[in-house]
């Protein structure tokens, strides 16, 4: 049988971390690691998010080094020993070790790989350095390091995104994904940190098609590595976020859900799983699951907005949700993250009749997307421009807009956004007097809101053209069709009763009458029910 070392070994090469934290932390109960070991015990249990045993063997393998006069190896153990505490925001602690690290390699008297590991932790303390990403490429390329080489592609890429120059800078991120995707990077940990950092970036600047194709390689990553805890977390928030612009809410539900679990530590990742999940119930109409879950992303230090503002509007506190944004607004100077919050602003300042903010508004965000020119991020300024045009009675202007957000929110695949602007695009075609092309894009976004389960968007289209035709089968009462349209949508009386106003009594009698009229079993049968006589469509059926 081989010993406990030879096993940890095997299992740290074979990236199985759970194995090989067990057999290293065995093998060193039976006699003290050597510093290379100590190294692999440590890596393994920062992939298993055992950060506290990773930094206590990292200083075990530093003071090794320091006894036998490895200036290079204590110092990239001190690099280590930095990068994790930068990670759970020890910055104070963090920089301790990087001088420990910068002591060590100014004795050396020549430049090794070790100095471009240090210069890593700078780009990463100082958010950004062109001059250390060049010269982390160059020691890179000297030592022949592929981890040093593609962390300096991320890094020059950043740079550039940083200074406006968007496209080279994803180019660059392209590269460096090449050798990440290809296995050709050795430490797992500079692995996921380079997808976390490209994912997160590429998200900033709305580049949904690079968010999407990354965050699925991570997935993969992730998933081959069943015993990693580290990053997985992480990994879970990015496909949320992608799940849930895809429109495959449930999923996105689950993967934000399971996010919640794998964050070992909290704080920030649990904030973002948070936030992800109360958009979705927001955007599902369970409203007061939705302010639940703002709460708990607030208080694990992640900004609730711009959801919390939407939430607010939701039940009709207008003016709290005005309020928010402006604060919020004017509290944001970074124009991307101003992009974030503008169109809800947008939306707010509509619906709070201040058409004037809400075009500066859109303004505003129409600068950001010329500067920037991702598609979602066109996207959503022409729809704001739609919006305002329409608000302002201009339907004509407000068509040439959103026809073009239509077109490049099916283009990024994103179908919750296109059913948002057909409502929009049927508004418009209305007041043009064009009621049959309202009524084409009222049934297309009615379809979709259904299908996802976007019960408020639902309700409110069916507010906008009509309860529906008037010989509704069974002799359905207007209020009935509505309440069987949300049932269709999959939302339970609870959720029903809030959106609808109304006491969850008087909605299970109207589900008791619904299922009495049609003469149907259950909700499940009366959904059936619903799309096959086409009555979650406007005088539109099903074929």
């Amino acid at each position: 049988m081989s010993s406990p070392l030879d096993s940890g070994r095997a299992a740290n090469r074979r990236r199985d971390w759970r194995d090989a934290f067990a057999e290293l932390s065995a093998a060193d109960r039976e006699q003290p690691l050597h510093a290379a070991d100590l190294e692999s015990l440590a890596m393994s249990a920062y992939m298993l998010g055992r950060d506290d045993d990773a930094r206590r063997a990292l200083e075990r393998a530093y003071a090794v080094h320091v006894d036998q006069d490895d200036a290079a190896g204590a110092a990239r153990c001190a690099f280590w020993i930095s990068l994790g505490l930068l990670s759970v925001g020890e910055s104070a602690r963090a920089n301790g070790w990087a001088r420990r690290a910068d002591r060590l390699l100014d004795r050396m008297g020549h430049v090794c790989v070790e100095h471009g590991y240090r210069l890593v932790l700078g780009v990463l303390a100082e958010d950004g350095d062109p001059d250390a990403a060049l010269s982390i490429a160059d020691i890179g390329e000297r030592f022949h390091d592929a981890d040093l080489v593609a962390f300096a592609l991320y890094a020059r890429g950043d740079a550039l995104v940083k200074r406006g120059r968007v496209g080279p800078g994803l180019a660059l991120f392209d590269e460096a994904m090449v050798a990440v995707l290809a296995g050709e990077l050795s430490s797992a940990l500079l692995t996921g940190l380079i997808y976390c950092l490209v994912i997160g970036r590429c998200e900033e600047v709305y580049e949904v098609g690079r968010t999407r194709e990354w965050t699925d390689a991570l997935t993969r990553w992730c998933e081959a590595q069943p015993q990693m805890v580290n990053f997985t977390g992480t990994c879970l928030v990015h496909r949320a976020g992608s799940l849930q612009l895809r429109g495959a809410w449930p999923a996105a539900v689950a993967a934000a859900r399971q996010a919640c679990r794998r964050f070992v530590s909290g704080g920030p990742g649990v904030g973002a799983a948070r936030y992800r999940l109360g958009e979705i119930h927001r955007l599902r109409g369970e409203l007061a699951a939705a302010e639940e879950a703002f709460r708990e992303a607030s208080e694990r230090g992640w900004q609730p907005q711009p959801g919390l503002s939407l939430l607010w509007l939701a039940q009709d506190r207008t003016a709290n949700a005005a309020a928010a944004i402006r604060r919020v607004l004017a509290e944001t100077a970074d124009r991307l993250a101003r992009a974030r919050l503008l169109p809800a602003c947008v939306e707010i300042m509509l619906a709070a009749g201040d058409v004037a903010q809400a075009r500066a508004a859109g303004q505003e965000l129409t600068g950001i997307a010329g500067e920037h020119g991702s598609t979602a991020l066109v996207a959503m300024a022409r729809y704001a421009t739609g919006a305002v045009a329409l608000a302002e009675g201009d339907p004509a202007a407000a068509l040439l807009a959103l026809r073009e957000a239509g077109r490049l929110w099916h283009e990024v695949e994103a179908p919750y956004e296109v059913a948002r602007t057909r409502t929009l695009i049927g508004l418009a075609c209305r007041r043009l007097d064009d009621e049959d092309s309202a009524a084409w894009e009222f049934a297309a976004a009615r379809d979709c809101f259904a299908r996802l389960g976007a019960a408020p968007d639902l309700a409110r289209l069916t507010a906008l053209v009509g309860p529906g035709p008037p010989d509704c089968p069974g002799g359905l009462t207007a209020r009935e069709l509505e309440v069987l349209r949300l049932v269709a949508a999959g939302r339970s009386n609870r959720v029903i009763a809030e959106l609808l106003v109304l006491s969850e009594r008087t909605v299970d009698r109207h589900v008791s009458n619904i299922l009495t009229k049609l003469d149907v079993p259950s909700r499940t049968a009366a959904t059936a029910f619903a799309y096959d006589h086409g009555l979650l469509q406007h005088h539109h059926r099903r074929s």
